[in-house]
């Protein structure tokens, strides 16, 4: 099984690549494919609400000039998507509301291609508001007919100067739990996912 942690962060090496790091370990542990990838910082445009994605239905974005395509593949491909934010604002970092606006719509264009899919959100903090970061994440995941474990807290880890982070025992713990749930929840739900209910229509 393949999981994929984004992280929305422009600082790399920062609070919220350690927090995703430490979600990945007990997956690769597991046998897990892990792979972290960077998206704050880097060139993504938010969603233009063309709707040719609906039009081609090929999995991908009508604005091809950026690092969405690239990311939408792997996205596609992942059993488990781990989304990772800092706080700004108290919400997410622009790159990584890009991500969700653009992914998401893609997904459900393409028949829902995220449905059955672990999501799994991660927070980075220096003090308040994270609570909202980790619901504007979540809200993609669960529109799209994702599975969302939960843990021993909600998944956030405090600090603002880069490695900070690494002080926060609770924080760190909470993630390698999640880490142990999405492997757990995986190979649950696998040998189940073909059989996973179709979407009815909906009648007003």
């Amino acid at each position: 099984m393949y999981a994929i942690a984004v992280n929305g962060s422009p600082r790399k090496g920062g609070n919220t690549e350690i927090l995703l790091n430490r979600v990945l370990e007990p997956l690769a542990s597991a046998g897990w494919e892990t792979e972290l990838v960077q998206v704050g910082g880097q060139k993504i445009r938010g969603c233009q609400a063309c709707y040719k994605c609906f039009e081609n239905m090929d999995g991908r974005c009508a604005m091809k000039n950026d690092v969405f395509n690239p990311v939408m593949e792997k996205l596609l491909r992942a059993d488990a998507l781990i989304f990772g934010s800092p706080t700004y604002f108290t919400d997410v970092s622009a790159e990584m509301k890009a991500l969700l606006d653009r992914a998401g719509l893609v997904a459900l264009a393409n028949g829902r291609a995220f449905k059955g899919k672990i999501g799994a959100a991660v927070v980075a903090v220096r003090r308040g508001g994270a609570t909202h970061v980790y619901d504007t994440i979540n809200h993609m995941f669960l529109m799209n007919q994702m599975l969302i474990p939960g843990s021993v807290y909600w998944n956030m880890g405090y600090g603002r100067d880069k490695g900070e982070v690494e002080g926060d025992a609770e924080g760190l713990g909470n993630m390698k739990n999640l880490g142990q749930t999405i492997a757990w929840l995986g190979a649950a739900i696998k040998p189940h996912l073909d059989s996973f209910p179709a979407l009815e229509s909906v009648s007003e």
